[in-house]
């Protein structure tokens, strides 16, 4: 498993009238972690699409609301992956206030597209190599959860 965690505020423009962060904004929170998440590991989407000529487009999403998150506050995003990509890539996303609680939790589940057919690939090699030593010590082998 590899997990990242990237903080964030929740700014006046993402909030509606009562304060509280719009419920069309936590896929933008989604999105942060995964960009974030990848360029830890010293990869990025540009250099995806630019250099390994693979885009990565959303396939499905799912979020749960459990509890708010309000204008000013400081957000972690916590992005896992929990088991390798193949032709997909699934990530596992919680957000916590400031307090530690967790205020929303979701997965995105992203295609390996290839550039040049637009036919979904497998992920690349080179993603592959930065991401199999997190998971070499994982003794669940790679089962889902639920989020």
């Amino acid at each position: 498993m590899y997990q990242f965690d990237f903080k964030k505020r929740v700014r006046y423009s993402e909030t509606d009238k009562m304060g509280y962060l719009y419920y069309g904004q936590y896929p933008k929170y989604y999105e942060i972690g995964r960009v974030e998440m990848l360029r830890s590991l010293g990869m990025s989407y540009r250099e995806m699409e630019d250099e390994l000529g693979v885009m990565m487009p959303v396939a499905s999403l799912e979020i749960r609301y459990l509890r708010p998150a309000y204008y000013d506050e400081l957000i972690t995003i916590r992005t896992k992956l929990l088991k390798l990509p193949d032709k997909r890539i699934r990530f596992y996303v919680e957000l916590y206030n400031e307090e530690g609680l967790l205020i929303n939790s979701g997965k995105v589940s992203l295609a390996f597209v290839e550039l040049a057919t637009g036919k979904t690939v497998q992920a690349p090699p080179k993603l592959l190599e930065v991401l199999q030593p997190h998971f070499e010590d994982t003794e669940d082998h790679g089962h889902e959860s639920t989020v």
